[in-house]
């Protein structure tokens, strides 16, 4: 296999600083995007020029996402694979979430990622010659069901996912382009602190068992029991080299024990309660 172009956003910390790592070590190309260029000068150094390329990019700003896949383009001339992973958790009780906070966190999270949806396609199916590409989503597994304190993320997650959905079944199958949402559970990585805004405790939340406290109070030496942000790039990695990739990949026990169970869940209640729908017409 020939070098890949990949589009990493997101790419200063955690899945997305691991997954650019290993990439270069395959030995493939790297566009990585952050809001913090320097915080690559190590890769920077390490790797020449016509193998990394860093480029500053918020993607809450969507005239630079079109600049920076325009400068990728510029050098490389495609793109195949795009990483779609920048974005950050606010942890807050529904009740308790300003609502700048939690709008803030949706042009990064769904409007930032959506911008990039769009402009990836746009790419793979205008620009690459053969036409065609790979998106990789970076969801989560509170996309599939959020817990407490993470509703708001929970929410621009489960958009994220009906977006990449309906557009996949928009694109002609002649475009090649595949999609996947990834929805991890936690891994450890200095994103856990660098990337979630914390609010105080909502009074309400703080009684006796509260799962929103719980959570809040995660300790040491749960994160340790978390496997390394490594493990997932290696796995999204492999998931890149598919010929016939998943819609989905829950990445880690917890997030396939989630998708199992709601999707049961909803099995279960659709079976029950489906009677109600015999006598309508659609």
């Amino acid at each position: 296999m020939s070098a890949r172009v990949w589009f990493v956003t997101g790419s200063s910390t955690g899945i997305g600083r691991a997954t650019t790592e290993l990439v270069l070590q395959k030995g493939d190309i790297v566009v990585a995007t952050l809001r913090k260029p320097e915080v690559l000068a190590d890769l920077t150094k390490q790797y020449g020029s016509d193998k990394l390329l860093v480029l500053k990019l918020d993607v809450a700003q969507a005239q630079e996402i079109k600049d920076t896949f325009a400068a990728a383009i510029k050098q490389f001339g495609r793109i195949d694979v795009v990483l779609n992973n920048a974005g950050y958790a606010v942890m807050a009780e529904v009740e308790g979430t300003p609502d700048d906070a939690a709008r803030t966190m949706f042009e990064v999270n769904f409007w930032g990622a959506a911008n990039v949806t769009r402009e990836a396609v746009r790419v793979f199916r205008d620009v690459n010659r053969p036409v065609g590409g790979r998106l990789l989503q970076v969801s989560s597994a509170a996309g599939i069901r959020a817990p407490p304190t993470l509703g708001y993320y929970g929410a621009a997650k489960h958009a994220l996912n009906g977006l990449t959905g309906a557009i996949a079944a928009e694109v002609s199958p002649d475009w090649n382009i595949k999609f996947t949402n990834i929805e991890p559970s936690l891994f450890r990585t200095p994103a856990i602190d660098q990337n979630v805004v914390s609010t105080p405790l909502h009074p309400a939340y703080a009684y006796t068992e509260s799962p929103s406290a719980r959570l809040r109070n995660m300790t040491p030496e749960f994160v340790q029991t978390m496997p390394e942000a490594s493990e997932a790039a290696s796995r999204i990695y492999r998931l890149s080299t598919l010929e016939d990739p998943p819609a989905h990949l829950p990445l880690g026990k917890a997030a396939v024990r989630i998708m199992r169970d709601t999707l049961t869940n909803a099995l279960e209640d659709a079976n029950k309660y489906g009677v109600w729908s015999d006598d309508l017409s659609m």
